[in-house]
């Protein structure tokens, strides 16, 4: 099969497309024949050695997390439903475990240790494959494992999203936080954002957002909070500076769920606003199975659609990248994977 294969730590110029063999599934694991694979920025950070269990022993890997395809076979003692020939989308979180509220100590996220979507074929635990919603392309499928499935349990899992209440989602333009706007959207909440552009704040507004804010504004939080009347539930990837304004902003008892720290990982906090207002900040990563199954039956009984952004052919995935730590326009990158 032809694959991307990261054979060196040094960034995305040392992928290289190329020839790789076939993976052959195991005992209760699927084959799935890929038609289009999509980027997360954990991509780029496993090729600069930025990312837990980046390292030079861990190479040669395939990488890629999301997927959309259909299966080829299924390995001794796997489900045999769905049926060979069905179309399915890949949830990338493996081996999560019993307990739903934590990952188990086999969990890890398909690409990495795991061989991954990058390439025309990939082996998956059986239970990991789901039928792809059929109002959805094989591209846009493969846009929505990963950044679906976090914004799903952020918001309804972790957040407890509720119809009417307000949610803030900090750092619109990104893949997960697109989702979280569609999702929260579809669930009835009112929905307002921050960004670095005021073009993607526009785009929040076409997907369902009311309105949102700039950070070029040195008052954008005085301005958020006269739109917003205050908070009930922020979901944030931000971090840094933001994280201590959601505090500012969140109505008391209210939720903070973070699962990102695009801006720092280390935050300085008004403690006070956190246990005088009886705040509930809660942390969350990816998602169980059956968060993945109600995320992709929210997607068909709404008809949701992914924003995707740009799609490149598998040979150019070091250019696809390249492109997304430009930051340039909105959504999820997609690659088309050759027959």
């Amino acid at each position: 099969m032809k694959a991307v294969v990261l054979h060196e730590l040094g960034g995305p110029e040392k992928l290289r497309y190329e020839d790789a063999p076939d993976p052959e599934p195991g005992p209760g694991e699927t084959l799935v024949r890929l038609h289009a694979a999509a980027l997360n920025r954990r991509d780029v950070f496993v090729t600069r050695g930025l990312y837990p269990g980046a390292k030079a022993d861990a190479l040669p890997v395939i990488l890629g997390s999301d997927g959309s395809g259909e299966i080829v076979t299924h390995g001794d003692g796997a489900e045999t439903l769905p049926p060979e020939g069905s179309e399915v989308v890949i949830n990338p979180a493996l081996y999560w475990g019993e307990d739903s509220r934590v990952p188990g100590k086999d969990y890890r996220i398909l690409g990495l240790p795991d061989n991954g979507t990058y390439a025309q074929l990939v082996k998956v635990p059986t239970e990991n494959v789901f039928p792809k919603p059929a109002h959805l392309t094989h591209e846009q499928a493969a846009a929505i494992p990963l950044g679906a499935l976090t914004a799903y349990r952020a918001l309804v899992t972790r957040g407890e999203v509720q119809p009417g209440e307000t949610v803030l989602i900090p750092g619109a333009g990104g893949g997960v936080a697109t989702f979280l706007v569609q999702i929260a959207v579809a669930l009835e909440a009112r929905v307002f954002v921050t960004s670095s552009s005021q073009e993607k704040i526009e785009k929040a507004r076409e997907l369902g957002a009311e309105d949102g804010v700039t950070y070029e504004n040195e008052n954008w939080s005085r301005e958020l909070r006269e739109m917003t009347g205050g908070v009930d539930l922020s979901v944030d990837s931000v971090g840094g500076d933001i994280f201590d304004a959601l505090l500012s902003l969140a109505r008391p008892g209210s939720r903070i769920v973070t699962f990102g720290a695009t801006a720092s990982p280390k935050v300085q906090i008004t403690m006070p606003r956190i246990f005088l207002k009886q705040l509930d900040v809660r942390g969350t990563a990816m998602g169980t199975n059956q968060e993945f199954e109600a995320m992709l039956k929210l997607y068909g009984d709404r008809g949701l659609q992914p924003v995707i952004n740009k799609t490149f052919p598998l040979e150019e995935t070091t250019a696809a990248q390249e492109y997304m730590e430009e930051g340039t326009g909105i959504g999820k990158i997609v690659l088309q994977i050759p027959v």
